[in-house]
């Protein structure tokens, strides 16, 4: 049987599990929370005052932390290009009925659809942003899609849902802890919850990959080498301001980011180290010899990656995004 067979095979074999991981993963509509939680009611006498009360937290903000939220904002409305992506990978197909894989796609995708409207209607009100700049910096994200070199293969898409969902769980922590420090404790709690989602997401996903090894380990494992050897690249790699065909958006993007500490080498390097102890990369046996090469490649890649970090440097320069101002009022 062929490879891609066998993927097959043992994502049908996972199927029956769907409804268990939904249960166990995800949250009930109902029971969730909505982004109304936290802002202000339009029909409400209070309106007014309480947006006065989101641009008065927000005046303390800086412009690194202001670049950081905007763009992880930006990469939450994208989600369409995420949900499409996902659709397609072999295994999950939206036009069979009862399809359970794509039953998941789904709820995932509408659970992640709520952070990026909750944020986006924060930077609205904050007074503190070019809405139209963002408004077309997502448009382009959307429109231009993204390769994330996974192709249509569920064992890659699963290992960089993994990575992923962990990376993002710890940016939104960390720009809510920031937010706090400034005063903002409405955008703290808005960040912190949304990091609760994306917690849970890297767990279900996390949880994919254990049960896709524990039935095809050796071509699991070459999956999650070849992953991190093209790097596990964020969709905001794909960022650009409007005006420009090909930009550096990210580059400076992630130097903010590395700047202020919300997610840096160090963080890439421990997720990848969580990931190798939960899918016991350390102790797996019984691979073929190119999976064994691939496993210790993957055990020894925290330590060089360490070591290349460590000599690494980042631009304290400022660019200046069409986002926001350097003082982060316009």
């Amino acid at each position: 049987m062929s490879q891609h067979n066998i993927r097959l095979e043992v994502m049908r074999s996972l199927e029956p599990k769907i409804d268990e991981f939904i249960e166990t993963f995800l949250i009930p509509i109902d029971e969730i929370w909505q982004p109304t939680d936290f802002l202000p009611d339009s029909q409400s006498e209070e309106f007014f005052k309480e947006v006065a009360e989101i641009q008065e937290g927000a005046k303390e903000m800086g412009y690194d932390l202001w670049v950081t939220l905007v763009a992880d904002t930006i990469t939450e409305e994208a989600l369409p290009t995420y949900e499409s992506w996902l659709l397609d990978i072999d295994g999950i197909d939206q036009h069979e009925k009862g399809n359970g894989w794509a039953k998941w796609i789904r709820n995932w995708t509408a659970e992640e659809n709520r952070h990026g409207d909750v944020l986006s209607k924060y930077l609205y009100l904050s007074g503190r942003v070019n809405m139209k700049e963002v408004e077309r910096s997502t448009q382009h994200l959307i429109a231009d899609g993204f390769d994330i070199g996974t192709d249509r293969d569920p064992y890659k898409n699963f290992v960089y849902t993994s990575f992923q969902e962990l990376a993002t769980n710890i940016s939104h922590k960390r720009v809510g802890q920031f937010a706090k420090k400034t005063g903002n404790l409405l955008l703290g709690k808005m960040c912190n919850i949304i990091a609760g989602d994306e917690m849970r997401h890297h767990l279900a996903y996390r949880e994919f990959v254990k049960h896709i090894i524990d039935q095809d380990p050796s071509q699991m494992v070459l999956a999650f080498a070849d992953m991190m050897k093209k790097k596990i690249v964020m969709p905001a790699h794909f960022l650009r301001e409007s005006g420009e065909a090909i930009s550096s958006a990210f580059d400076t993007f992630s130097n903010c980011a590395q700047r202020l500490g919300v997610y840096t080498s160090k963080d890439y390097i421990d997720i990848l180290e969580k990931l190798n102890t939960y899918w016991n990369m350390e102790h797996l046996r019984a691979l073929s010899d190119e999976a064994e090469k691939a496993r210790e490649y993957l055990v020894k890649l925290p330590d060089r990656l360490t070591r290349i970090s460590e000599r690494m440097h980042y631009p304290q320069d400022q660019y200046h995004f069409k986002w926001v101002t350097a003082n982060g009022v316009l």
